[in-house]
């Protein structure tokens, strides 16, 4: 069972938020297209998807040598209430509108280097 403050602890920190963000617009994304959307080096990305993971906020999945993570699907109804509500209040904002510019350009190029 998912407790109310282990997600919110998961959620105090604004590089997880912004994780949060990108996977709430584009479903699924690989730790690469995440590395070059927040413009930060790899083990800082996925030290904080594991704390998202743990959380149960996330789900991963591996395709040969690529990671691929998502909201999970059977987060309570608060769960996903509460994500969409932080995901209202990031929309247009700095660095959440970055992320998402930085994620669409890339979109072509992490297409062919990730899995």
């Amino acid at each position: 069972m998912i407790q109310t403050e282990t997600i919110l602890r998961a959620l105090a920190d604004g590089t997880r938020l912004r994780i949060i963000n990108l996977l709430l617009v584009e479903n699924e994304l690989c730790v690469c297209e995440l590395t070059e959307a927040l413009e930060m080096v790899q083990p800082k990305v996925s030290r904080h998807l594991a704390i998202l993971r743990e959380a149960g906020l996330v789900l991963d999945r591996r395709e040969g040598l690529w990671i691929h993570y998502r909201i999970h699907p059977d987060l309570p109804v608060w769960g996903n209430q509460l994500l969409e509500a932080v995901h209202k209040g990031c929309q247009g904002k700095p660095p959440y509108a970055g992320d998402l510019k930085r994620l669409s350009r890339k979109a072509i190029k992490a297409a062919t280097s990730c899995g």
